[in-house]
């Protein structure tokens, strides 16, 4: 596989996985790329842990013109990160494992049965910048995640690598959701 790549097995998730469903009102909080205009993630809740500052866009371009004038690159810790301290040592873990040196995005993912993350490819500018990692929370046979012309059926305790310069996409055909821990590092190359 070119497009993906296993880091780790048997991680224990169990904590943040119930830290998660202890709190269900989270996934509320913030509807930013789910509502986001053409975006592939209208079926998509998301737990926003770090994120770029956020405003209120129109377009791409208005979006664009908005990092023009910021480091790009820059992501700050929004409340969940705080009050998820479960995931913490997952992502200091994962900067360790992978000789991090700067950490981006992190966000926690939920497809419901039936859902999509629609075919999109990450900016060049930032899939460039940063490796995209998932730290599979919850899973099921039929959640196929595809990147490029590979597909993978992801594990709970799994930690992945993918290529998100490739067209990618998710589809759950399952009947749990499935959740995963997305993590964007820079790391020595």
């Amino acid at each position: 596989m070119k497009n993906f790549q296993l880091v780790a097995a048997d991680m224990d998730i169990t904590p943040l996985l119930l830290a998660i469903k202890r709190q269900p009102k989270l996934w509320r909080e913030d509807t930013f790329l789910r509502d986001f205009p053409q975006g592939p993630f209208g079926e998509v809740e998301t737990i926003m842990l770090r994120f770029p500052t956020k405003g209120v866009y129109a377009s791409i371009e208005e979006v664009q013109n908005h990092l023009s004038k910021y480091d790009q690159h820059e992501n700050v810790d929004y409340p969940p990160y705080k009050t998820l301290t479960d995931a913490r040592p997952l992502i200091m873990w994962l900067m360790s494992r992978v000789s991090g040196e700067r950490l981006g995005r992190c966000m926690i993912n939920k497809i419901a049965p039936g859902g999509h993350i629609f075919p999109h490819a990450d900016t060049p500018e930032h899939a460039d910048y940063y490796s995209r990692f998932h730290i599979v929370l919850q899973s099921n046979d039929q959640s196929i995640f595809r990147a490029g012309d590979e597909k993978v059926n992801m594990r709970a305790g799994e930690v992945w690598w993918f290529d998100n310069k490739q067209t990618h996409e998710v589809v759950n055909e399952g009947t749990n959701d499935r959740i995963h821990l997305v993590v964007d590092i820079r790391t020595a190359r």
